[in-house]
């Protein structure tokens, strides 16, 4: 049964639990070791469970278990293993010795030389990383680490977008997620394949590190994300007038609303910063201010003046690999229904070449009254569900990476279905009937209502066996 929190001593799959050295908005980190690795130092990942949490934080946490074990190379730390929420989640991996940028921010502004020779070790991870068809999405000082030899790492891949993997978080989320003062404007559009969208971040952290001072502020609100859409920062150079003009130029760059006037690629992004006299000076070196209101107005306003933000990588996928959706009642879900249902998605399967299925159920939440998260037991209810969901998928022995897993929490478990398949490419969906009952004459029947509003094919499953078993 998964805990919220761990104890220092706990021991899981042989591995030792050790301090909390770490308390995310997300997950807890605790230092781990194990008898088969003697000395090695490592750290114990598991998401945050606790009473009121953000179901977020669940499903960057199975982000992360998919992506990080197919990373590779000295920019990311090494994966270790893995558990799922079947018991205890957790991912184990290399802890990497050297320290995070975080503190470094009571140092700013940092001497010019310093804020590109960083940059330029950030930008080459990034290039490793994007080679790996993979968008980091959370690019900041906390999450960029250095080892001993020089390398920069990237950590905390619970937002990241994998170009060969289900994109979850864009899944079940319509809020984009990130950290507001390094998010792209894409990526607070709900853009999250575009790779220089980490050139974003790195910008914004550049001009932090040579200005001490955010580009776009700290905004909490959908609202004030959106002004970088629009809205420039001050230039650098009227901040801290000893910036070189270059670097000026490379982080303006970096920062230009439409990616397609960003560095083509991380790697360009080096070379730059590696070599200032390389850099072609364009009137961003120059700049001494923000655009006038006029402009802030036309690009605001105007229709023509909006960029065209553009799905990049994944649009290819969806059309090798369509999503089969199987949405599972597993309050009231009569045996008989069930297998009737994994043998409905078997027949599928073979028709739809490189299919991904999706199992979802829908947690209902009270329409007025508040919800608490925790069951009587003290388990967490959107992870109890999700576990109890694989194992209701074990039967059809899907092949690792063809199956995902979805808990929608809603009021209403039609409007869930409904949305999911409109906002995704849901190939095809597949339902349980409801048994004949005063309670389906009462409240209707969410299968129906589905499959007369649903953009996609619905097939409805009610064995023989089912009717009969309800009527006696």
């Amino acid at each position: 049964m998964s805990r919220p929190r761990l104890a220092k001593g706990d021991t899981i799959d042989g591995f030792m639990v050790g301090d909390l050295v770490h308390k995310g908005g997300m997950a807890l980190l605790y230092e781990t070791a194990h008898p088969d690795r003697p000395g090695e130092p490592m750290l114990m990942k598991v998401p945050r469970l606790f009473e009121g949490e953000d179901p977020a934080a669940i499903v960057s946490f199975e982000m992360e278990q998919m992506i990080l074990p197919r990373l590779s190379g000295p920019h990311v730390p090494r994966f270790v293993a893995a558990a799922g929420f079947e018991r205890q989640p957790y991912l184990v991996m290399e802890r990497v010795p050297g320290p995070s940028l975080l503190p470094r921010l009571q140092e700013l502004p940092l001497p010019a030389a310093e804020v590109a020779a960083t940059g330029a070790r950030i930008a080459a991870a990034l290039d490793a990383l994007h080679r790996q068809h993979v968008v980091h999405l959370d690019v900041k000082p906390s999450n960029i680490l250095h080892r001993p030899t020089g390398e920069a790492v990237l950590v905390d891949f619970g937002l990241s977008h994998h170009a060969q993997l289900p994109d979850l978080m864009e899944e079940e989320f319509r809020l984009p997620y990130g950290t507001a003062p390094y998010m792209a404007p894409e990526q607070v559009m709900g853009v999250r394949t575009e790779p220089r969208s980490d050139l974003f971040a790195l910008g914004a952290l550049l001009y932090f590190f040579t200005t001490g001072t955010r580009p776009f502020g700290d905004p909490q609100r959908m609202s004030g994300l959106k002004r970088r859409l629009w809205r420039d920062p001050q230039p650098p150079r009227r901040l801290r007038p000893d910036c070189p003009p270059w670097l000026q130029e490379v982080i303006l760059r970096c920062l230009e609303v439409d990616p397609e006037r960003r560095h083509p690629t991380a790697a360009q992004l080096a070379f730059d910063l590696r070599h200032p006299d390389a850099v072609a000076l364009t009137p961003r070196a120059a700049k001494e201010r923000r655009d006038g209101f006029g402009e802030v107005l036309r690009r605001r306003f105007n229709p023509e003046a909006q960029p065209r933000f553009r799905r990049r990588d994944p649009a290819a996928q969806v059309d090798a690999a369509p999503i089969v959706a199987v949405a599972v009642d597993l309050t009231e879900q009569p045996p008989a229904l069930a297998e009737a249902m994994r043998a409905t998605v078997r027949r599928l399967l073979p028709t739809l070449p490189g299919a991904r299925v999706a199992c979802l159920n829908v947690l209902r939440t009270n329409r007025v009254m508040l919800d608490t998260t925790l069951d009587a037991e003290g388990r967490n209810k959107h992870a109890q569900r999700l576990a109890e969901l694989r194992h209701w998928a074990e039967p059809m022995r899907l092949p690792e990476g063809r199956a995902t897993f979805h808990v929608l929490e809603a009021v209403s478990p039609a409007a869930a279905l409904l949305e999911y398949a409109t906002v995704n490419p849901v190939d095809h969906m597949v339902l349980g009937a409801r048994c004949r009952s005063v309670r389906r004459k009462l409240l209707g029947s969410v299968s129906g209502e589905v499959a007369a509003q649903a953009p996609c094919t619905v097939t409805v499953v009610r064995p023989r066996q089912v009717e009969e078993d309800a009527a006696a």
